[in-house]
């Protein structure tokens, strides 16, 4: 049987699966397998980015499905994003048209600003997200950058542009000097992370959150448990939940952060995994447990961006 998500409807009027595929270490066959797989269990909401370097093998599942005849295109939701060295508004459209031809579609529903931190231009091909040396920084505004992106709106390339890993002062400024309001802010959130401020001031402004790692890392955790914080998987109070509720452990997360009022892209490759991720939607936490898994929250981020604090714009140096 599947599954489809209900929908949030975004403050320009277009709608989005209120749950998402996230993809950012599904290359290769087993990302094009990973989305095809989440396809025909429901998902039609997909995460990638310049960055991640799989934008190809999203756009090969998708089409292939297509073609199939089990979606329409109309049907999916796909998001992608601009990366930090292509901030120059001079470039902003020529990286759009990099990452349509990747993924082989005429559209992108939704287009996010990476970051706010810009770095300097070397080539189309972003840096190495694991490198431990720090790019070259530029002071390139990114409310210059948002207002590139308004005009892409214009062509008919994308439906809807957002925003990443902001702060709320970074998300008011462009609410209150640019035209068009973000449609969403996609953020590291989950229970140790819960963003319950953010959420809420971008809710004021009626800006959706995204929540990514919503589950935190636990591969990266498996190879590094000192220096990677401990996902809540295997808290206490979550697998009581999950014996109260007969669900598993990810399941009980995914949903508390639904009724936090996020959109979670967890990433899976595993098809029992992606399964399970979707059939979240038949039950829901109470009010007592949903205020139970508050006390989870350490503020501990697992994607800090320390190799950039010393950006102008770096957004992780405020509270929220």
């Amino acid at each position: 049987m599947v599954h489809l998500a209900p929908t949030v409807t975004l403050n320009n009027g277009c709608k989005i699966p209120a749950l998402g595929l996230g993809t950012w270490s599904l290359r290769g066959d087993e990302g094009i397998r990973a989305v095809k797989t989440a396809i025909d269990e429901g998902f039609r909401h997909f995460d990638t980015a310049c960055l991640y370097g799989n934008e190809k093998e999203v756009g090969q599942a998708v089409r292939d499905k297509i073609a199939e005849g089990v979606i329409t295109r109309e049907d999916v939701f796909v998001t992608s994003k601009l990366w930090n060295s292509h901030h120059d508004p001079e470039n902003v459209e020529g990286a759009l048209d990099r990452s349509l031809a990747m993924l082989g579609l005429d559209y992108i529903d939704l287009y996010l600003m990476h970051t706010p931190m810009s770095y300097k231009f070397s080539s189309w091909e972003p840096e190495d997200p694991e490198a431990a040396t720090v790019p070259e920084f530029t002071a390139i505004d990114f409310v210059d950058t948002w207002r590139a992106m308004e005009k892409l709106l214009q062509t008919g390339k994308i439906k809807s542009i957002g925003v990443s890993n902001f702060n709320s002062e970074q998300v008011a400024r462009i609410v209150n000097e640019c035209t068009v309001a973000p449609v969403i802010n996609q953020v590291e959130c989950n229970p140790a992370l819960n963003q319950r401020q953010l959420i809420e001031f971008c809710k004021n402004l009626n800006v959706a959150i995204t929540a990514y790692s919503p589950l935190g890392r636990p591969n990266y955790y498996e190879k590094d448990p000192i220096n990677e914080p401990k996902p809540a998987l295997d808290d206490p109070l979550v697998l009581a939940l999950s014996q109260k509720y007969d669900k598993t452990p990810g399941q009980i997360i995914l949903r508390y952060l639904i009724h936090q009022g996020t959109i979670p892209i967890p990433m899976a490759a595993d098809p029992e995994l992606i399964r399970q991720n979707i059939e979240i939607f038949s039950f829901k936490l109470s009010d007592e447990d949903i205020q139970a898994m508050w006390s989870l929250n350490s503020g501990i981020r697992t994607s800090p961006l320390e190799r950039c604090a010393s950006h102008k714009y770096f957004p992780f140096g405020i509270e929220f």
